[in-house]
């Protein structure tokens, strides 16, 4: 099965909603972690920043043909996250836009062969590269919304 439109039409756009939640928000909005030991709005955007080059990672590792296996990806278990985490946020969103164009690219590329190829998820079993791509975009929806209820005042 060939990527098909709806996931392809949110894999590119999807991500864009960013820009509309946090416009007009200042910048202590944007920082402020909604209780102690939450994520603020910009460390939800520097998660998802992060989770598309883990998840480039990813697919490339299953493009090879060799059933990888992954373990649920955990932030606080990646080394690299707090740096991610002190980047600037027009930074964050540069990188979140550039590597989104490339992972559209990618997924958009695929050949019937490449979309067969699978990779193996602790948790969710082996899943077949559109599969991790529906995967991919359901969690970033998560974490979009997220950023939503943070910008109108919610806290969890």
């Amino acid at each position: 099965m060939l990527p098909y439109r709806s996931l392809l039409d949110r894999l590119h756009t999807q991500h864009e909603s960013i820009d509309v939640i946090i416009r007009t928000l200042p910048h202590e909005k944007l920082v402020a972690a909604p209780v102690p030991g939450k994520w603020s709005i910009k460390d939800n955007i520097a998660h998802l920043a992060r989770y598309q080059a883990v998840f480039i990672e990813r697919i490339n590792r299953i493009a090879s043909g060799s059933r990888p296996l992954f373990e649920s990806y955990v932030a606080e278990h990646d080394a690299d996250f707090p740096a991610w985490q002190k980047w600037d946020l027009p930074i964050l969103l540069d990188r979140l836009y550039a590597d989104r164009k490339y992972i559209f690219d990618l997924v958009n590329g695929l050949s019937c062969t490449q979309v067969e190829t699978t990779g193996r998820h602790q948790r969710f079993g082996e899943m077949k590269m559109i599969e991790w791509t529906e995967f991919f975009l359901l969690h970033e929806a998560h974490h979009l919304f997220t950023i939503f209820k943070l910008a109108h005042g919610a806290t969890s």
